[in-house]
């Protein structure tokens, strides 16, 4: 995802973020994937257990750590799904297979 209203190391800040909870969804508690490891789940399973970082707030530019929560895909989509923030096309896309 590439969108000007993120920083430059967005890329790092999201990262930190996950590790810094273990890369389980802060609302659900559901273990998700961590970056870089090898699976054998399908294309949709992985996006299942795809972590994401969300800017509570709906800013993309406030990157303040209270404003950064780690959620799961089915997670994340709910947040955006009850108030319409920064959603780009495709930015949250939930594979069921």
């Amino acid at each position: 995802m590439r969108d000007s209203r993120y920083p430059t190391d967005w890329n790092a800040i999201a990262l930190t973020k996950k590790q810094s909870v273990a890369w389980r969804c802060e609302k659900c508690g559901q273990k998700c994937l961590e970056a870089g490891v090898k699976t054998k789940l399908s294309l949709s399973d992985r996006k299942r257990y795809e972590l994401s970082v969300h800017h509570s707030d709906y800013d993309p530019s406030n990157n303040s750590p209270e404003n950064l929560i780690a959620l799961c895909s089915g997670c994340h989509l709910s947040k955006h799904s009850m108030k319409r923030g920064n959603v780009t096309p495709g930015q949250l896309s939930l594979f069921v297979g």
